[in-house]
């Protein structure tokens, strides 16, 4: 059935590319002819799974182009289609009829929940895990579940782990993988550490006896240096750990050689430092890594910047707690006049239970340089009752559409930022484009 899985596979693919299409289709056709098309084919080039809750694209992206800077032929899914089907799909359509997969590296993207069904049936050289928060409940369930779905496939892994060494529960995951090789990364404490945190943490008992965690520091949420205090269970000595941080000047420095983040905010320095701990792994010279930094592509919805008549629009995406907590900081540190254009969906893609603005910090835009906010999207009254209940005294309006918000944001004459969950980020981003070329 391998032969006719392939096929099917690539035939699709070809004529969805016709259409101008893409998409994880072919995969579903070549799995539903072959379930165990993964394991039949022939790979021998080193396989890189990148999972976590934030970061995963970007570091894989970055993880993918590093390889290509070093002169290798690479095999992505750069796109994001980072489910079962949609690696299939990348996997089969870079194969010959034989099963065998042209690549000098392959580096995946892998949904969470999808690690399980793809850590079995490749053969992964390396699994890079960046953080774990809560996320999209009604898909994702409880953290602690998701976790359970990855350490069950990992008691017979033997290859390399690049693990995130200040989140207590992506380290958990060394304990229920004995034979593997482990690589921890992450960030030494700098100006920006904090001794205690309100922000939502999952980090809070110990996953070997059940005990809560003592920090000493807090870089954000539950990420920082830990210990419990009953069986020592703890940070981990950081094999790639980056020090000098200064996110004003987007640079840290590792070995004493500095380096620049193509990003904003704590987050993406710790991307960055997975991608040196992959670098390190696969001996790799900084000079690549530093090169694929400064051409690094802004992400749609990433601290995305337009001009708009004068003045700025930033449009961010949110999606869970921990990930808007850090678009809320880079927001209150611009001390500017703005309005605020929030935009609150719960499609499937978004996750359907909304009580996680609960656990995001909008009171950080709720300063003397916050003009008004504009609610909007399915859920904009949620948003607006949200922001009430903060305590917010400004202006704060809803409006039934993105394009109505925006339009109004428009006519306060002050920099806009644009806040959206995930089926909303593309049709915001259209709007705030429609008008730039308006304006142009």
């Amino acid at each position: 059935m391998r032969f006719l899985s392939i096929l099917a596979t690539k035939s699709s693919a070809a004529i969805l590319r016709r259409l101008g299409r893409g998409g994880s289709m072919p995969g579903q056709i070549g799995l539903k002819l072959d379930p165990q098309i993964l394991k039949k084919l022939k790979i021998h080039a080193p396989v890189i799974l990148v999972t976590g809750t934030n970061g995963k694209t970007s570091t894989a992206n970055m993880i993918t182009s590093m390889f290509e800077a070093a002169g290798y032929h690479v095999i992505s899914n750069r796109k994001g289609d980072n489910l079962r089907e949609g690696i299939v799909t990348t996997l089969l359509t870079h194969t010959d009829m034989s099963g065998k997969v042209n690549a000098d590296a392959i580096v995946l993207e892998v949904d969470e929940l999808n690690i399980k069904h793809i850590l079995p049936n490749l053969p992964v050289s390396t699994l890079v895990v960046n953080n774990f928060f809560r996320d999209q409940l009604d898909r994702a369930r409880e953290m602690e579940q998701l976790i359970d779905s990855i350490e069950n496939v990992l008691p017979g892994y033997r290859q390399t782990l690049v693990l995130n060494g200040n989140d207590p529960n992506v380290v958990r995951l060394s304990l229920k993988a004995p034979k593997a090789h482990i690589v921890y990364f992450g960030l030494a404490k700098n100006k920006y550490s904090v001794e205690k945190t309100n922000e939502a943490s999952e980090g809070k008992f110990c996953p070997r006896c059940g005990h809560r965690l003592v920090y000493s520091y807090y870089q954000y949420s539950h990420i920082g240096s830990f210990c419990c205090p009953e069986c020592h269970f703890r940070t981990p000595i950081l094999n790639v750990e980056l020090k000098n941080i200064d996110l004003k000047d987007h640079t840290f420095t590792l070995h004493g050689e500095k380096f620049k983040d193509p990003y904003d905010g704590m987050y993406s320095m710790y991307n960055c430092a997975a991608v040196l701990a992959v670098a390190d792994l696969y001996n790799i010279d900084t000079r690549h890594v530093k090169e694929v930094f400064a051409n690094a592509p802004q992400p749609k919805g990433r601290n995305e910047k337009f001009s708009l008549d004068g003045r700025n629009v930033i449009l961010n995406l949110v999606k869970n707690p921990t990930g808007a907590n850090e678009v809320m900081k880079v927001i209150e540190e611009d001390r500017n006049k703005k309005t605020i254009v929030i935009v609150l969906n719960d499609n499937d893609q978004d996750g359907t239970d909304v009580s996680w603005i609960y656990d995001t910090h909008f009171e950080k835009l709720m300063n003397e340089a916050t003009t008004r906010i504009i609610t909007t999207g399915k859920r904009g009254f949620d948003m607006a009752l949200r922001l009430y209940y903060g305590g917010y005294k400004g202006i704060l309006e809803q409006k039934d559409t993105i394009e109505e918000a925006f339009n109004e944001a428009v006519r306060d004459k002050d920099d806009i930022y644009v806040i959206a969950t995930y089926t909303a980020l593309l049709p915001a981003r259209s709007v705030i484009e429609k008008q730039v070329k308006n304006y142009g």
